[in-house]
């Protein structure tokens, strides 16, 4: 005879009841931006202005909150933005809201995963523990209980996932009704081969018929931005507000902004109906009678903002005329104003610098020796069939950098032969042009994209420090990415002299050279200096400018998306691929974070000659030398590509 199951106490039950109810109850009318108003707290981790959120001190907010709500039809909502506007708030704003009144499965992805674990610490995190109504529903990551952790989020009926786009692991973990994709201008291109991590993403979302989509960023270059595409793919909204004058709807540009040369604190915006002038203050009641206006009928919301819109006591006007006075004509400062200021993708020109203009520009110094202003030296090596080609380069403050020699190393590249001359270079002193200590190159970095176990082979031999293998990953985020081992034993260690492999984003540095090539000599009567990343060449023949602007970036339109590749428009460009890898190895050295003391300190050392020491020829110094014959050095210059030459 089957025993009778033991009957559920009542304490199961009333949890079963409850769970029951929650599941079937409809979704809240409230809407995000009332809730935000209603439950969410401010603190001073997370805002400089701590309290409880008010959506009347950012009214642009509301609708992209509405939009985000349970109530709204909207599945997809982007937001195409400057800094300083409150976009990340808005996306925490729903966060909370859906984990207390419309839980679900939710995933929000940052660039990286570091990122992402940055995001739960400073943002997340205050989110729940200083509302009331949330920090009953998930527990502490204190509690010891693995259903929450920095990376996860557990609440009654869902759960919010933080992971970063350049984890394929992290972006197929789990199925998602709600996804946040923050920054994804700052995403990888590919992610482990498996596609743009966007898609990816939306993908997880797909069996959900209520769905929603938040895309949030920064933009970055016209063309290749994804936020640009969302928002070109949506109704394009844009946030009209009133002249407190005429009351006629504006649009604010920069183009509207004006001050005096000079006194940036006296800008103003001048009103394109009635020409009047309006103080940053009136921005109050402006932004309190804005509204937002589409400019197609797409079932996507999109909305541009720029930080014009900033709400007073944040960005003002004056701040802002003062980026815009600071950035000048440099393209750099000019992409991050754009960038961060207007929330526009920059765009930059795509032809490749004119080669001619380039040869006009040569300048007089002596080829071998490292002009004044070079603190640095470091070497890009192209690997060929038969040659080793060698650009050596003189880095300076601010960027500015002087191409000091060009070597074509000739010989088989699968023999040893040419890697030993490749050697001696590393051992060669180059002579300095104010006469002080002589230079050698602080670091080296080698292509190993061709006859990769010549370059491995040789790389090892080499001082660590000294000498970098690299391989161009377009997906790296940075012109240079941390090293990986690539050599390990047959139990999974690594090898104790193993290969360090050091990813260089080859897409990027090219866009940054080619910026730097455009840049015009500045005009010292009026007191300019050398503008950030300017490029000095001595008298090279026009060979060698033909092949460092040997590459255009093409942009093709591939299914409906917009693709840019950078295409060869002439048969070589090894100039071009050994310029890159001095910037990586400059890179790698991180002298673009060092501190002006360290460089006033280099540059001295520099002119110091110093005690006398045995005499090591350098190629200047041995073409120069009419001496008696001495004992022979360790070894012998090596002589440039003469050709290259006038």
């Amino acid at each position: 005879m089957t025993a009778a199951l033991p009957l559920p106490d009542a304490a199961a039950v009333a949890v079963y009841d409850r769970g029951a109810y929650n599941g079937a109850r409809p979704d809240p009318a409230l809407l995000v931006s009332e809730w935000a108003d209603q439950y969410r707290m401010l603190t001073e981790r997370s805002s400089p202005e701590p309290g409880p959120w008010r959506t009347a001190r950012t009214p642009y907010l509301k609708a992209i909150m509405d939009d985000l709500s349970p109530a709204s039809r909207v599945w997809q909502v982007v937001m195409m933005k400057g800094a300083q506007t409150g976009g990340t708030e808005c996306a925490n704003n729903w966060i909370g809201f859906s984990i207390h009144l419309a839980p679900g499965p939710m995933m929000a992805v940052m660039p990286t995963v570091d990122m992402a674990r940055r995001n739960s610490k400073q943002r997340i995190t205050p989110l729940i523990e200083e509302s009331t109504v949330l920090k009953g529903l998930v527990r502490s990551t204190r509690a010891k209980d693995a259903t929450n952790t920095i990376m996860q989020k557990e609440f009654p009926g869902g759960l919010l996932v933080l992971t970063g786009a350049n984890s394929a692991k992290g972006l197929r973990s789990m199925s998602a009704r709600y996804l946040m994709l923050d920054e994804v201008d700052g995403y990888p291109g590919d992610i482990d081969k498996e596609g743009d991590p966007c898609e990816l993403a939306i993908t997880r979302t797909s069996n959900f018929p209520r769905r929603k989509i938040f895309i949030v960023s920064t933009p970055v270059v016209s063309g290749r931005s994804r936020i640009e595409r969302f928002y070109e793919e949506s109704d394009r909204r844009q946030y009209w507000i009133p002249c407190p004058h005429c009351e006629e709807m504006l649009v604010l540009s920069i183009e509207h902004l004006r001050w005096p040369k000079g006194q940036p604190h006296k800008a103003r915006y001048y009103c394109e109906a009635c020409a009047k002038p309006i103080d940053n203050h009136e921005k109050r009641w402006m932004l309190e009678r804005g509204e937002w206006r589409p400019r197609s009928d797409s079932p996507v919301h999109g909305y541009h903002l720029s930080s014009l819109y900033s709400p007073v006591g944040w960005l003002s006007w004056a701040q802002v005329a003062d980026k815009r006075e600071k950035a000048g004509a440099d393209p750099e400062k000019l992409q991050v104003f754009t960038n961060t200021v207007l929330g526009l993708p920059y765009a930059d020109s795509q032809e490749a610098p004119d080669a001619e203009r380039l040869f006009e520009r040569r300048e007089a110094y002596p080829i071998g020796v490292v002009p004044k202003g070079g603190l640095l030296l470091t070497a890009g090596v192209d690997v060929q069939v038969r040659r080793l080609e060698v650009e050596i380069v003189a880095w300076g403050r601010n960027k500015e950098s002087w191409s000091v020699d060009y070597r074509v190393l000739d010989g088989e590249t699968n023999q040893p032969e040419v890697w030993r001359e490749l050697s001696l270079l590393l051992d060669e002193e180059f002579r300095t042009e104010h006469g002080g200590q002589p230079m050698v190159i602080r670091r080296m970095a080698v292509d190993s994209g061709f006859n990769t176990m010549s370059v491995y082979d040789w790389v090892r031999k080499q001082q660590r420090q000294r000498v970098i293998a690299t391989k161009g990953i377009t997906r790296v985020p940075a012109i240079i990415g941390a090293p990986r081992m690539i050599e390990v034993g047959p139990y999974g260690k690594h090898i104790k002299y193993g290969i360090r492999l050091w990813p260089i984003n080859v897409n990027l540095a090219k866009e940054e050279l080619y910026r730097w090539l455009r840049q015009p000599k500045p005009d010292f009567g009026r007191g300019e200096a050398w503008p950030t990343g300017y490029c000095h060449f001595p008298e090279y023949s026009k060979d060698y400018f033909e092949q460092l602007t040997a590459e255009q970036l093409i942009t093709r339109t591939v299914n409906g998306r917009s693709v840019s590749n950078w295409e060869k428009i002439r048969d070589r460009n090894e100039a071009l691929d050994c310029r890159v890898l001095n910037r990586a190895a400059m890179a790698s050295l991180r002298m673009e974070s060092w501190k002006p003391e360290r460089m006033d300190e280099m540059e001295t050392e520099l002119a110091n000659p110093g005690p006398e020491a045995p005499h090591k020829p350098t190629r200047a110094s041995a073409a120069a030398t009419t001496v008696a014959p001495t004992p022979a050095p360790k070894f012998k210059p090596i002589p440039s590509r003469t050709d290259w030459l006038e």
